[in-house]
Parts: structure tokens; sequence; C-alpha cells
């Protein structure tokens, strides 16, 4: 069975709260646990009303403490708002006191506004740094140094596993280079897909991993029938209008029909970005899922369900793993 994990942004649904949102998050895990999920990983975004998960590495360490077997994880952090010192610090941390369960996927994104941005004290050449930066802190993580004069305590010698995230060629290329596994975020920004998972598999030289290791990011929308699922996603399909509208805000509750709710130009685009998805009751989403392995053969599927009611969002992770098992 092809392995598949989740990924979880905290989402704060319209009429709750954060605390509501952490909840949610902390039954997810342990229902994904049981369900088999092989990670369970958790994104960086500020100043976003309707996610929960800013202060990453914190939810990271609730969630391993609710769980006991399933690796937990970032995916990811956003590196260049950061200091590598801090994050192999954080992770280090988290890797000693959950040993053998921690990941650490990171990206160069801001995962927020350019006025968060600022607010985060990054500035232009943080990105531009964002290689060397890897490097740094695939150091502090690694074996220790007793020459060096700044040494990751708690941190050196956990060899917390990096994933490089990406949604562009950049992303794929600095994965093959440095020889890491990459997660594509195909989710919500898929246009560079195909090629992004060529070059990565072409150009990669043995080096943290000895072979290619390619995560596909898919939103699965599962139900009991096949209009309820197209329902709940009409939930998903809000927010990303939302937020491409610059009115980003909670998780919006699903509507019977998306297209009276929403300007038919607003969906075309919405659906444009989150079309790698499976969409459906059991046996659509069993067909959707084996297309999208048969055309990118990813060697892991990160699945992203958002959706409005915690228990429906329980019941389609439910169904994604019946499904994966029947691929």
């Amino acid at each position: 069975m092809i392995p598949a994990s989740v990924l979880d942004l905290a989402p704060v649904p319209e009429g709750g709260t954060v605390g509501d949102a952490m909840a949610n998050t902390v039954a997810l895990a342990r229902h994904a646990e049981a369900l088999g999920y092989n990670r369970y990983w958790l994104a960086e975004h500020h100043n976003m009303r309707g996610i929960a998960s800013a202060a990453t590495a914190v939810v990271i360490g609730q969630v391993a403490a609710a769980t006991s077997r399933m690796r937990v994880g970032a995916g990811g952090i956003m590196l260049p708002n950061h200091s590598p010192l801090v994050i192999a610090e954080q992770f280090g941390t988290l890797e000693t006191l959950f040993p053998g369960r921690i990941d650490l996927g990171v990206g160069r994104a801001p995962g927020s506004d350019q006025l968060t941005a600022m607010a985060l004290r990054r500035n232009h050449a943080s990105a531009e740094r964002f290689p060397e930066d890897v490097v740094e802190l695939l150091g502090l993580l690694g074996k220790p140094d007793e020459a060096a004069q700044v040494r990751a305590v708690p941190g050196e010698g956990t060899f917390v596993p990096v994933w490089m995230l990406g949604s562009s060629l950049f992303g794929a290329q600095l994965a093959a280079h440095l020889g890491l596994p990459y997660a594509f975020a195909s989710h919500f920004a898929p246009d560079a897909l195909d090629q992004a998972a060529e070059i990565y598999r072409k150009r990669f030289t043995p080096g943290i991993t000895d072979a290619p290791r390619f995560m596909l990011a898919v939103n699965v929308w599962a139900a009991d029938s096949g209009a309820e699922a197209r329902r709940l996603m009409s939930s998903q399909q809000q927010a990303f209008i939302n937020l491409r509208s610059g009115q980003p805000g909670r998780l919006p509750r699903p509507v019977a029909d998306i297209t009276r709710a929403v300007d038919p130009r607003h969906l075309a685009m919405a659906d444009r970005a989150l079309r790698i998805a499976a969409v459906g009751d059991l046996p659509e989403v069993t067909a959707g899922l084996r297309d999208l392995v048969a055309r990118y053969a990813p060697d892991e599927l990160l699945i992203a369900s958002a959706i409005h009611d915690p228990l429906a969002r329980q019941r389609s992770y439910d169904i994604a793993m019946q499904a994966i098992k029947a691929l």
C-alpha cells in the first residue's frame, strides 16, 4: 500500500474559535493514527483568521503528545521567517521529546502578506539566502561538531528528517541537488507539478537520502454520497476565493450549490488551483486517487481535507484510507 499522510492547517471554522480548531486537530490526529496514516503535518501561516497553526512547532508538540506512533511534523516551516538555529533548536527539542517521530518540511514562501512579513522581521534577502539556510540547518541537526562555536542544543545529533517543500521548479532543483525528499504543494498550486516532479527525479543526486522520494499533496473531499462530498468541498472553494480576493477569513460553512454562491469566474479560478483532487463517495475517490497515482507515481500521498464539520472531516479521512487500501 502506498503510504498516506495528513496535511492539516488547523482550520478555524466559521462560527467556531481557535480553541475549537486546536481541539479538532488533536481529535483528527488521534483518528488518523488509528486509521493507519503515516505522518501528520501542520503548516506555518501568519495573520490568517482561518488558520490556527501559526506557532507550528508548539502545535506539533501537542499533536505528538496526543498520539503515540504516527510521525508528526511541519509541512512546513517557512525557513526565511526564522534563523536556522532557532528551528534546529525547536525541532531538536521535539525530536528529543518524541524520539523517531518528528519531521521537518521547509519552504521559502512567506506564509503571509507583505505587512505580516515585515512584522516577522523578514526581508527580501531572507528568501535569497534560503539554500544556504537549508544547508546550515542540516548541519545544525547533523553530527555534533565539538569545534563549532555555535551549536544547536537540543538539535545536534538528532538528524531530524528534513523535507524540501515547493510549488515551483526552484524547490525541485534544490531538493535534487541536496539529495532531500521532496513534497510538492499540488493541493493549491499545481501548475508546475509535472515539470517539477520530472526535474526532481532526473537531477537527483544522493545526499541526505540515497534515492528520490516524492510526496504528492492531494485534496480529498469524501463522503458517503458524491453529492455530500461536493457540498463539503464548497467550504474550501469559498475559502480559496476569499483568500485570492484579499478577504481571508474562517473556513466557510458549505453550501448546497456553489455555483449560486460565488462568481463563476472566481469559481473557475479556484477549481483550477484545487484540481489535484479526489472528490465523491468511496468508488469515486478510489478512482480519482488511482488516476493521480498512475500519472505521478508518488512515493507517498499527502492528503488535505479542509472541511467545516470536524466529524465530516474525520469521515473523509476514513474513506480516503479505504480508497488507498483499495489501490
